[in-house]
């Protein structure tokens, strides 16, 4: 009776196990920070090596738990106290369970040291396109030496071409992760890692920072959308070009600009032909974002008008001063940035 109510408990554990793992498997494996979809080469082999090491860990487990239950379902005897043999050690058997480990936890450092290195070269392959990510609280900056452009909180990569990504921290050590498309690696004040990787597939990924890194840490996120190589050169031609406004159909748009000039908001961001501020994130082209605020809010004039009212209520800590404009002006300067396309 008292292996059956064992047995009976162990089953109940296993089954709601079972159904926890059920319940959340939505999320792991179709979820969008999900590891499970495989967007790039880097993600693929960090794929492979998880797997690998997984079932290493399978066996360690059935190694240790199947004995463990026949020592105490099937092997203790159950009459009371019994005399026990004394059984001297084997010298032979200590050697196997000291030297095999170590063995395994070799096979599984030699492919993980391995992966290490090969997806932070020092230095970029032929060809690859690099992307300097400079990690801000709260938000993401991505810089295009290349191309001499800059934006925030979205990154555009192409397809099937090689990107070198220069990782760095403007204030104190971040994280930067995009499940689908590979590992994670912190960017660190005064040192650059490396993030090199082939996306495979175009699509809009999710990224965010993983380490813990102030107030409003959990809302410090990031779009990656990998484009086909031709809608990538007509992003690129877009971001280099100027801010295309329609200033002159909407009367709206230039009393924006003009609030936008006047406001402290020129000493913090830049906009092409307008502004050169270096501190807060490039709005260029802040109209043809899909997210604002660090990639928390979708981009529409909503969304824009809040966060001008008051950014603390909608990132607490934010960096961004509330500029203390009246209705009619926040109505006239979101105008204004939703036109730069």
């Amino acid at each position: 009776m008292k292996l059956k109510a064992s047995l009976g408990c162990l089953r109940s554990a296993i089954l709601a196990g079972l159904s926890a793992a059920c319940l959340a498997g939505c999320e792991v494996f179709n979820g969008p920070l999900s590891t499970f979809i495989i967007r790039s080469d880097f993600a693929r082999d960090s794929y492979r090596l998880f797997r690998y090491t997984f079932i290493w860990d399978c066996i360690i487990l059935l190694t240790v738990l199947v004995p463990m239950v026949l020592a105490l379902f099937w092997l203790t005897p159950r009459t009371g106290p019994q005399e026990q043999e004394h059984v001297e050690g084997t010298s032979w058997l200590e050697a196997a369970w000291t030297i095999t480990p170590a063995l395994i936890l070799i096979s599984m450092a030699i492919p993980t040291i391995r992966l290490t290195f090969q997806n932070q070269p020092p230095t970029p392959p032929p060809g690859a396109l690099r992307v300097r990510v400079i990690g801000h609280q709260w938000w993401w900056e991505f810089q295009y030496p290349e191309y001499h452009l800059t934006t925030p909180d979205e990154l555009h990569i192409p397809a099937g071409r090689t990107v070198y990504f220069d990782l760095e921290s403007a204030d104190v050590i971040h994280g930067f992760w995009a499940p689908q498309l590979g590992g994670k690696r912190d960017a660190i004040p005064g040192h650059v890692n490396h993030i090199v990787l082939t996306p495979e597939k175009p699509g809009e990924y999710y990224g965010e920072c993983t380490q813990y890194c102030g107030l409003s840490h959990a809302n410090m996120r990031f779009r990656v959308y990998v484009d086909t190589p031709e809608n990538f050169a007509a992003w690129v031609k877009q971001q280099q070009s100027a801010p295309a406004t329609a200033a002159g159909n909407d009367p709206k748009v230039e009393a924006g600009a003009a609030v936008f000039a006047a406001a402290p908001c020129v000493t913090c961001h830049t906009i092409e032909g307008v502004s050169k501020g270096y501190i807060g994130p490039n709005l260029s082209h802040i109209g043809s974002h899909q997210t604002l605020a660090g990639s928390i809010l979708s981009n529409t004039p909503e969304n824009m008008a809040k966060w001008i009212r008051n950014p603390e209520e909608v990132k607490p800590g934010a960096q961004m001063p509330a500029l203390g404009l009246d209705p009619v002006q926040i109505d006239y300067l979101v105008a204004y940035l939703e036109s730069l396309k």
